[in-house]
């Protein structure tokens, strides 16, 4: 077990199931991935790159906002408007981690494992054995629900800095 990843189990059980589609493997190359890692990484790991990506997009943010004739003699309100708006891209990133999380997630617990042999169009259906279910709940449980938790209070924050947001450019 390297870096909190678990075990594939034994291989005594026989398994029609390529290994790149069993659920263990898809939650190992899923928090290895650079970008998945962020939320796996611990909250100090996300904030920091939804800081960056919300930097990145700050100042195209404040350039489209600069084209409005009433933001533009607005310099408060100009910042703020551009600073809510940039706001969008953490969300999105934010969005296409909880998919995919999630998707792990529903793979780890459920009793059956739905996989293709070769394509699209040959689609089977196969149930773990009861080692296999454990270990996956196991998995799902401690290592991806901690994941999901995190990702949650990171959506609840944008969506809250962007109400604030949008409600202090209306007061000003």
């Amino acid at each position: 077990m390297a870096a909190g990843v678990p075990s594939l189990p034994s291989q005594d059980t026989p398994c029609p199931v390529p290994p790149a589609q069993r659920p263990l493997q898809e939650y190992d190359q899923l928090s290895r991935s650079w970008f998945f890692h962020w939320p796996a990484n611990g909250p100090a790991g996300l904030w920091r790159a939804l800081a960056l990506s919300w930097l990145l997009s700050f100042p195209p943010a404040l350039l489209v906002a600069s084209g409005s004739l009433t933001l533009r003699h607005e310099p408060v309100r100009l910042v703020i408007a551009a600073a809510t708006a940039a706001v969008l891209l953490p969300m999105v990133l934010l969005l296409r981690q909880w998919l995919g999380w999630t998707y792990v997630q529903q793979r780890l617990v459920s009793e059956r494992v739905e996989y293709e042999e070769s394509g699209w169009y040959d689609g089977q259906v196969w149930e773990k054995p009861i080692t296999w279910r454990q270990q996956d709940l196991l998995v799902a449980r401690h290592q991806v629900q901690p994941v999901l938790a995190r990702l949650r209070r990171a959506v609840a924050i944008a969506i809250t800095l962007m109400l604030l947001g949008s409600g202090l450019c209306q007061a000003l």
